[in-house]
C-alpha cells in the first residue's frame, strides 16, 4: 500500500513551465511503474508519462518533447517537469503507483494554462 500526495499545480500563462511533485509514503524503488495522468473537464483520464522501476520512461504523444518525468528514490518522490505549456494542458493531474495487482492514486493537483 502507498499514499501519494501531489503538489505544484497552479495557474500559468501559455508557454510557461510547472514542476509537479508526487510524494510517496513508502519507498518507490520497487514500485513497478510510477505515472502521471490527467483529466480535463468532460474528458477521460489519460496517461501523460510513466517511469518504471528500471528507469524506463514513456510519454503521451501530446506532451513528447515538452514534458520530463523523473524520480528521486531517496526522497520517494516523482516529478513531472512541464515546459511550453498550452491551454490544452489544463487538467487535474494525478499521480499513480502500479503495485500489481493494485493501483493507487493521489488526490490530484489542478493545472490551468491561460492563453
Amino acid at each position: 500500500q502507498v499514499q501519494l500526495v501531489e503538489s505544484g499545480g497552479g495557474l500559468v500563462q501559455a508557454g510557461g513551465s510547472l514542476r509537479l511533485s508526487c510524494a510517496a509514503s513508502r519507498s518507490i524503488r520497487s514500485i513497478n511503474v510510477m505515472a502521471w495522468y490527467r483529466q480535463a473537464p468532460g474528458k477521460q483520464r489519460e496517461l501523460v508519462a510513466g517511469i518504471t522501476s528500471g528507469g524506463s520512461r514513456n510519454y503521451a504523444d501530446s506532451v513528447k518533447g515538452r514534458v520530463t518525468i523523473s524520480r528521486d528514490v531517496l526522497k520517494n518522490t516523482v516529478y513531472l517537469q512541464m515546459n511550453s505549456l498550452k491551454p490544452e494542458d489544463t487538467a487535474v493531474y494525478y499521480c499513480n503507483a502500479d503495485l500489481y495487482p493494485n493501483n493507487y492514486w493521489g488526490q490530484g493537483t489542478q493545472v490551468t494554462i491561460s492563453s
